[in-house]
């Protein structure tokens, strides 16, 4: 026996951290509680390619009050830019509409058109090219680490993310190879 044995009656420790610790706010982790969609965890913002393949991601709070869309796309696009100097053209929903838009083009030289959900038609709407990055989203969930939030820190949680993404595109290189 390695550890030798342990008194079972000895005092337990009070307070243990786990996953459900600390739903309201944010806590030092980078996790949070979303009041407004009721979820506890991270916010993952993507930036895909036409085809749905992971060029970018950021991971934040899920609170809501901490980090809004717009400010994760500040936050993303100079390194988009960076490192993909070819693209021009961004398509976001909602979430990013406002001075965003302005700052990119002007600052950036980055077109971004948001698609808008109309307000007449009720129920779900599949939005032109915004199903690209629900779709990503939905690959990535078939990754059962990803289908829960597991991971204590940010930089970990974000690479079982890269990893998933690259064994999906893997999966596809040897289907192709195969064929």
């Amino acid at each position: 026996m390695t550890r030798g044995r342990t008194d079972r009656r000895a005092p337990r420790p009070a307070a243990r951290e786990g996953p459900r610790a600390g739903r309201a706010g944010s806590r030092a982790d980078g996790r949070g509680y979303d009041g407004d969609k009721k979820i506890n965890g991270r916010r993952r913002h993507l930036i895909c390619d036409t085809v749905g393949l992971l060029l970018m991601i950021n991971l934040t709070a899920g609170a809501a009050g901490d980090v809004t869309d717009r400010q994760a796309a500040t936050d993303m696009l100079p390194a988009l830019r960076e490192r993909f100097p070819t693209i021009t053209k961004l398509r976001a929903d909602g979430g990013y509409k406002g001075t965003l838009i302005t700052w990119a083009l002007a600052v950036l030289h980055l077109v971004v058109t948001v698609i808008k959900r109309s307000d007449d038609t009720p129920g779900f709407v599949a939005l032109p090219r915004r199903w690209v990055v629900e779709r990503t989203l939905g690959w990535l969930m078939r990754s059962r680490r990803l289908a829960r939030d597991h991971e204590r820190r940010p930089h970990s949680s974000e690479a079982m993310i890269l990893w998933s993404m690259t064994t999906l595109m893997t999966r596809r290189l040897a289907a192709r190879a195969r064929a």
